[in-house]
């Protein structure tokens, strides 16, 4: 039996852990590789439908509608060409259902060109980079100390298709750029394109004022909207289109609760060819449109539901970041969007706390602050309500989560148990279209009205 090979670059921790699986994996017959399989996914539920709750903003839950579009036949027919003009035959049902996922992205978002053909967010990074730039030119990015995120970097997509990356001078008091320093650095590199939009968003950014320094140095303004997403389609946060960004791209699940994916939005006719081309017949050709309807129901979910679960997103966000800094946690800054951090110096960093948390089945993950450093870790710990608020906590249950938290970070053994038994009276997906459906069933028939905030479909997670 074959085991994989050693590969040193990778770090000695992550690298054991691959080579313990893959050596248990390499004995295993075939039946026994299903059945783990099958107990692996199983256990994956366990995490995070039964014991765990889950504060990581980078995640959600999908509606099982549209999760179920995932297995339902359409991920093994290669889609290669535009509707109306594919290669393979057959493809009638699969165009159309591009069609309309891409459409719905359009209306939601209020752009006038939608690119839905993108793998994951970082992809759809790379598609925006790829439609603005040339390799060996500069680009202007939020820094790590503000969450910018590694794809606009040199380890990332901007990176890998040899692009400079600047980073953007910080306003650490609102957790973005400084606009000011942001215009003379424009002026003396000459950026081609600037990027904003962050792993971390807890104010508005000045896209209208990017726009402007963009204009004078005849530079692209790109929106990364990987997190914002929801909010923006909720319209529970600022229109990035709107106010001036060229291009906004984003990841499908996260605050938009949808499959895993990217897209690419823009109300720009060249950009929009350019990013087409790029799409087909360049990186990405065939594709997996399951993914595209499953995106088309969340989106569906959105139009009917989405300026509630965005409200409640912020909502239930800034009452757990008070409860929490009432417990006394250091809370940086504060916010007006989904997310927020702690100052995480002393747990030893951000991902140190977010591995003790772990312990108390509550995840979370470390992030960028400019703040005081921390030897070998990330300074802060971000928080976000995505998913507890779709599975139905509200404002009002922040208060016992707090306390969790709280505990979970000095003695997590001792809260593990609480925490679990408190996290499964929560169930079902909310803010759905169905929900909101048999709500207004149940109101024109004069029945008992259902509050969107507490129904959900009626799938258990």
């Amino acid at each position: 039996m074959a085991a994989l090979a050693h590969r040193p670059w990778v770090a000695e921790p992550s690298e054991h852990r691959v080579r313990a699986i893959a050596a248990a994996t390499a004995q295993r017959t075939p039946a026994a590789q299903l059945a783990e399989l099958d107990r692996l996914v199983t256990e994956n539920r366990r995490i995070h439908d039964v014991d765990s709750v889950n504060l990581n903003p980078a995640t959600n839950v999908m509606n099982p509608r549209a999760e179920a579009m995932l297995s339902a036949g359409l991920g093994s027919r290669p889609s290669l060409g535009h509707p109306g003009d594919k290669y393979e035959m057959g493809l009638e049902a699969i165009e159309q259902i591009e069609v309309i996922a891409a459409e719905l992205v359009a209306e939601v978002f209020g752009a006038r060109y939608a690119e839905i053909r993108v793998p994951s967010g970082a992809v759809a990074n790379l598609y925006a980079f790829m439609a603005t730039c040339e390799p060996g030119d500069t680009i202007i990015a939020p820094p790590p100390s503000i969450g910018g995120h590694v794809t606009h970097h040199t380890g990332g997509s901007a990176g890998q298709y040899r692009l400079n990356t600047v980073p953007a001078p910080v306003d650490p008091h609102r957790y973005t750029v400084d606009v000011d320093a942001l215009r003379v650095l424009a002026h003396e590199v000459r950026p081609k394109l600037i990027t904003i939009g962050s792993s971390l968003n807890l104010v508005p950014h000045p896209v209208s004022k990017i726009r402007e320094i963009a204009d004078e140095v005849g530079a692209k303004v790109l929106f990364d909207a990987a997190h914002l997403c929801g909010l923006i389609a909720g319209h529970a946060w600022q229109q990035p289109l709107e106010e001036g960004a060229h291009l906004m791209t984003f990841s499908t699940y996260k605050s938009l609760g949808g499959p895993a994916g990217g897209a690419v939005v823009t109300n720009d006719a060249e950009l929009a060819e350019r990013v087409d081309r790029i799409a087909f017949p360049g990186l990405t050709a065939n594709f997996d449109v399951a993914k595209s309807a499953a995106l088309a129901v969340t989106m569906i979910d959105w139009q009917v539901a989405g300026r509630a679960y965005a409200a409640a997103m912020v909502e239930t966000a800034a009452r757990l970041a008070d409860e929490l800094a009432a417990l006394g946690l250091p809370l940086y800054g504060g916010t007006t969007s989904h997310q927020f951090a702690l100052s995480a110096q002393r747990w030893g960093g951000g991902q140190h706390a977010a591995r003790t948390l772990r312990e108390a089945n509550i995840l979370t993950c470390g992030i960028g602050l400019p703040a005081p450093s921390v030897d070998g870790d990330v300074n802060g710990l971000r928080l976000g309500t995505p998913e507890i608020v779709r599975i139905g906590m509200k404002p009002q249950d922040m208060p016992d989560l707090a306390g969790f938290v709280a505990r979970g970070l000095v003695e997590p053994l001792e809260v593990t148990a609480d925490v679990s038994a408190w996290r499964r009276q929560f169930s079902g997906v909310h803010y759905t279209a169905s929900v909101s459906t048999r709500r207004q069933l149940a109101v024109n028939t004069s029945a008992a009205q259902i509050d969107p905030a507490e129904a959900s479909d009626p799938a258990p997670r």
